[in-house]
């Protein structure tokens, strides 16, 4: 496998761009390698700039649930472009994606898009304080929710990745209204409940964690946030940024029958575009400016390009909402060869984990039991059969719409070969 290129373009990128990368995991320094340059993909497989092929399961970190280059999805956003990139002003292409989105999530009947996971967040978490008239929220050890300020306290992913639990250049006044509770352990949450009475503003969740890898729910676990919200008087947000449109049409929500009080959606919704939405009930939506007091504003949200994407991707879930029985049969069947070669793996969906650790993943410290040095081992062999995975351990594998019978058993093949 080349790698001539890739590692040129690394070093001049590093003259350029801090660590050569425009977020930290593209690095490789989790496994100690030389980050592929890419230079294409198509469907279910990506190329680099050194002309190595890849069947690809990190799939943009979730948005290409229909495979790279998917012709609709492409044709909308060639269309659009055709009459202009952004306009700063209201298109009614906004209201299409937006009665999409509340017709398929059940939380959600009012929305705001806006560009990112992070921005869709941080704004979710704003209008939550406002709606409730309290400061502090609850978070949990291992859930990323983006890179906003506040919400830098035991992160996972990345974060976990390098050992950093917090970040430089945070504020501690910023983080000083995030409490933290134990993923999966309730108690936790109604400790932190019992401790600071009336002044909670929202509990948010990954309601399936993704970012120190796939971590799913203990049964109950989401029932009893939706609970302990309500006679808190709390509001329950899902992060959804990664579940959204990929467990089920509905979301997390949908999949386990829960019904949070807002919800945030990113990479599936914006069709691999810039673009994500917060939402959630009327009464606490209508708290967002200019209808009420809470600000948050863009100049590219709702662009019209990414507004094109998402409705193209969306369109196209909706029209075959077989996907997600064909994904999970895939996936189950990865799953499966990874236990029969001995390996630890957390499946949710389309989501899945293989954790160098024999201790049951369930939450941030367990998670933080895995050998790094052998997920870089494992990692290694993987790319080198050709099978593109998510270079950290805390991340997860992502199957797609467009991942074929030729690719699972290549997959299968390079899973049996695995020397250790």
């Amino acid at each position: 496998m080349k790698t001539d290129q890739s590692k040129a373009a690394f070093e001049e990128a590093k003259q350029y761009i801090p660590g050569g990368v425009n977020s930290p995991v593209r690095a490789y320094r989790a496994v100690g390698l030389t980050p592929r340059f890419i230079d294409r993909a198509s469907g279910s497989h990506i190329w680099d700039i050194d002309g190595n092929e890849y069947i690809d399961y990190i799939g943009s970190w979730g948005p290409n649930i229909l495979g790279a280059a998917y012709e609709p999805v492409i044709a909308a956003v060639r269309e659009r472009a055709g009459s202009g990139l952004t306009f700063g002003a209201p298109t009614r292409q906004e209201t299409v994606l937006a009665k999409m989105i509340i017709d398929g999530v059940e939380a959600i009947e009012k929305v705001r898009l806006v560009n990112s996971g992070t921005e869709a967040v941080m704004s979710a978490i704003r209008v939550a304080r406002g709606y409730t008239g309290r400061d502090k929220i609850i978070k949990f050890r291992g859930n990323y929710h983006g890179h906003s300020d506040g919400l830098l306290v035991q992160a996972g992913s990345g974060l976990l990745t390098g050992a950093t639990p917090d970040s430089a250049g945070v504020p501690s006044d910023y983080t000083k209204c995030t409490l933290l509770a134990d993923y999966n352990d309730t108690s936790s949450v109604q400790r932190l409940f019992d401790a600071n009475p009336g002044q909670i503003a929202a509990v948010i969740v990954e309601p399936v964690a993704a970012n120190m890898g796939v971590v799913p729910p203990k049964p109950g676990f989401l029932a009893d946030l939706r609970q302990l919200t309500k006679e808190q008087g709390a509001v329950l947000i899902f992060d959804e940024v990664i579940t959204g449109f990929r467990l089920a049409y509905g979301g997390a929500g949908a999949y386990y029958g829960i019904c949070p009080d807002m919800v945030t959606l990113g990479k599936i919704v914006g069709g691999g575009m810039p673009l994500a939405a917060y939402g959630g009930k009327k009464e606490i939506m209508d708290q967002v400016a200019p209808e009420g007091s809470v600000y948050q504003a863009g100049t590219l949200s709702g662009n019209p390009i990414a507004v094109a994407a998402g409705i193209a991707t969306l369109t196209a879930i909706r029209e075959d909402l077989t996907i997600y029985d064909r994904m999970e049969a895939y996936a189950a069947k990865i799953e499966q060869a990874f236990k029969e070669k001995g390996k630890n793996v957390n499946r949710v969906g389309s989501l899945l984990s293989v954790f160098m650790t024999e201790e049951n993943v369930v939450d941030e410290r367990s998670a933080k039991t895995s050998d790094t040095k052998k997920f870089a081992e494992y990692f290694a062999q993987m790319m080198e059969q050709g099978i593109y995975i998510a270079p950290s351990q805390f991340e997860a594998m992502f199957i797609s719409g467009a991942h074929t019978h030729e690719d699972l058993e290549k997959t299968l093949t390079a899973i049996s070969n695995l020397r250790a």
